[in-house]
């Protein structure tokens, strides 16, 4: 064996210079793959048989590593980003939603009498202007809202009644997992016109008994606010807002590219149960959770070539399934979807990566969405490699807790973005 590798050694020494070194760069190609097999093997063989991986070379198409890449597995809050790819491919990046001011009756010197109705457009980020400057840094604040109608209007008073209306989705606060019942777990009470999420504390653990009645007196509050005369008697009630109705003012959301920010890094699932609902009521046959999932799964097999079983747009349902095939292939489908790709998470900076990966090879080399129940840890998402490449992941751990998943994780992607194809 001596013999025959000097022989080779000699022999690759009468090879062109020019095949010579690609020779060299065939074999430090095989010693980084074999490299990072081993280093995502021995994770993977920490976390059971309930787990699986895949990672690919988006630069070459190259599959670097897969282990048990076909299984479905419960995606958590990775499901997110199939409703948020829906969210983007359907309304589009510049997209807004509307929450309107309509009203019918008649402006006399100043006092409008009649009746008003606010309707809301399905914005989860409607609110207060603290409250969003606190947790969003940008959204449709109640007060610019008056402001619009103060300025298009002129009106200094108002007598009549107050209609809230969110008709626009259906009135069910949670999603399947709780038979629609509201859940902290959701983040908020779903509805089209929630204000402050439906939030009744700073903390979301106390909920209103009707969200859209509560945006209604926070409309008449921030009317007396402007200097708006309204009698303390006004009556403010749920409805719907007739045809006939003039539409007076309109405060919009941030673009939807800011959603699925909003969406993302952070993982909200208020955010993206409510934009699921939205989906339906624009693409599908109602704003219900059920039509919005029926746009993604079309949605998503038709542009994507992908079937993932889908039941809701947080991940929180039991019933969603998918590999991490599917993912990978999701990104890489993705990865020319700047907007996308900036609304996941960085290793070490921001969203649910903040804390992971800090002062590793990692940090600031990978974006990821990470997913997680209470035996459930996902982590995927897209590194630079050392060598330039870039490289998608799916790190997909079920039957597990998470705490003792994430080491785990956090050490693969590391190993991924250290690679030096």
């Amino acid at each position: 064996m001596r013999r025959l590798s000097v022989l080779l050694a000699a022999l690759l020494w009468l090879l062109p210079a020019t095949a010579r070194a690609a020779v060299r760069h065939s074999r430090a190609h095989v010693s980084s793959a074999a490299s990072l097999a081993s280093s995502l093997g021995q994770g993977m063989r920490r976390v059971g048989r309930a787990s699986g991986a895949y990672v690919q070379d988006l630069t070459t198409g190259t599959q670097l590593y897969a282990d048990r890449a076909r299984v479905g597995r419960l995606p958590a809050s990775v499901e997110k980003l199939y409703t948020t790819s829906t969210v983007l491919l359907k309304f589009g990046a510049a997209a807004r939603l509307s929450t309107q001011l309509l009203a019918a009756g008649q402006l006399q010197n100043g006092t409008f009498a009649g009746t008003l109705y606010l309707r809301g457009g399905g914005d989860p980020t409607f609110g207060s202007a603290g409250f969003i400057r606190t947790n969003y840094g940008a959204g449709a604040s109640v007060q610019q809202l008056v402001a619009n109608l103060v300025a298009a209007t002129g009106i200094k008073g108002f007598r009549g009644t107050v209609i809230a209306d969110e008709s626009q989705l259906d009135s069910l606060r949670g999603t399947p997992p709780y038979g629609y019942r509201p859940s902290i777990d959701v983040e908020g009470e779903l509805s089209a016109l929630a204000f402050n999420r439906g939030w009744a504390d700073a903390h979301g653990n106390v909920y209103f008994a009707h969200p859209a009645v509560e945006a209604g007196q926070q409309f008449v509050a921030a009317l007396k606010a402007a200097g708006v005369h309204v009698p303390g008697t006004t009556r403010i009630r749920a409805g719907r807002t007739p045809s006939t109705a003039t539409s007076l003012a309109t405060v919009a959301s941030p673009r939807m590219a800011t959603l699925v920010d909003l969406t993302n890094a952070p993982s909200d699932n208020f955010f993206a149960e409510t934009l699921l609902k939205d989906l339906g009521a624009r693409y599908g046959g109602g704003g219900t959770t059920a039509a919005g999932a029926g746009v993604v799964r079309a949605t998503i097999a038709a542009q994507f070539g992908l079937r993932p079983q889908f039941d809701d747009g947080s991940g929180l349902s039991r019933v969603d399934h998918t590999s991490p095939l599917d993912i990978v292939s999701l990104l890489r489908q993705q990865a020319g979807n700047a907007t996308f790709v900036n609304s996941l998470a960085v290793a070490g900076r921001t969203g649910t990566l903040k804390d992971e990966m800090r002062a590793s090879f990692a940090q600031g080399r990978c974006r990821g969405k990470t997913g997680t129940l209470i035996d459930a840890s996902n982590l995927v998402g897209y590194c630079r490699a050392r060598d330039g490449h870039t490289l998608a992941f799916a790190f997909m751990m079920n039957r597990i807790y998470p705490g003792y998943a994430h080491p785990i994780q956090n050490a693969m992607v590391n190993a991924v973005a250290r690679y030096n194809g």
